[in-house]
């Protein structure tokens, strides 16, 4: 007997069952709609320094001055950067700056461009 209904999106468990609009996973207890479009609230969730989600791949423009630490250069406003990834901690955006490289930048020095 072949389940038509879909694997759990948490653990990825076969053994779903459906109890009215619901449907359960009994191995790890995650509950959803099916109708309903699958949110990750374990997704991190960064904005820049006017409160616009930036997202990976999205291109960031820096709002100030930045002095890089261990080194004479300086990150003029203006410049340029494209997201690589979003990490969790003080430096939360990994990404490839205009000019100088790879680096790790605080999400409250840029803006989305």
């Amino acid at each position: 007997m072949s389940s038509t209904l879909p694997p759990c999106p948490k653990c990825q468990s076969e053994y779903v069952y459906q109890d009215q609009s619901l449907l359960i996973c009994p191995e790890c207890a995650h509950e959803w709609d099916p109708s309903q479009p699958e949110v990750d609230e374990d997704a991190l969730v960064i904005k820049d320094s006017n409160g616009t989600r930036i997202n990976e791949g999205d291109k960031v423009t820096l709002i100030k001055d930045l002095k890089v630490k261990g080194s004479s250069l300086v990150l003029k406003i203006g410049t340029k950067a494209t997201i690589k990834r979003l990490v969790d901690g003080d430096h939360d955006i990994d990404c490839k700056v205009d000019g100088a490289g790879d680096m790790m930048l605080k999400s409250q020095f840029v803006k989305k461009a």
